[in-house]
This record gives C-alpha cells, structure tokens and sequence, in this order.
C-alpha cells in the first residue's frame, strides 16, 4: 500500500484546514481522510541545505515513520521540517518525530 502524499492540491489543502502540532524542529497538520489508509508528505524546504541533505533526512523521516506506524488509518499528514534538523543524528530524529505524534 502507497501512503505517500503526490499532488500538489493534497499538500495545500492540508496545510489549510489541517490541525497543526509543533516541536522544535518539526511541524505536523493532520486531517480527517474518509479513506481507510493514511496518507502522509514531507516537506522540506531548500534552506534546509542542498539536495543530497534534504534527500537524506527525508529518507531517515519516512523510515521512522514506516517501522513505528505512529500514522492512524483514516487520517493524512503532511511532516515539515524546520531548520537544524539537518544537525539531527537517527536517534534525536526519532524522538522529536515520536513527540510531534503524540501531541
């Protein structure tokens, strides 16, 4: 099953109506889907740094994700980074990304 967000329509509308949680380096906007399965997108923007970083933190983000299932089925997500968190190791990822799921 693909969970992934594509469309450009999907990531506006989310960030529109969507509930929005923080941390400090991390932002999630969640909203309802009539879909059995989740769907969820990351963002992450060129100040970030340059392709291979920003490719390389967005690969760690999608693997936490997959391996700890914090998605619920019947919800999107769009997952955007802030800056510093190209500074982050594996661990102190998984942990901001467990802290902005479970507020």
């Amino acid at each position: 099953m693909d969970h992934r967000l594509r469309k450009d329509k999907q990531f506006s509308y989310i960030y529109k109506k969507g509930v929005r949680k923080n941390t400090h380096f991390l932002v999630l906007f969640i909203t309802d889907s009539k879909y059995k399965c989740y769907k969820i997108g990351y963002s992450i923007s060129k100040k970030i740094g340059k392709a291979n970083v920003r490719n390389r933190l967005k690969r760690r983000m999608r693997e936490i994700v997959r391996t700890n299932s914090f998605a619920k089925d019947y919800h999107n997500y769009v997952l955007m980074a802030k800056e510093g968190v190209q500074n982050l190791n594996f661990e102190e990822l998984l942990k901001e990304i467990k802290e902005v799921f479970n507020k």
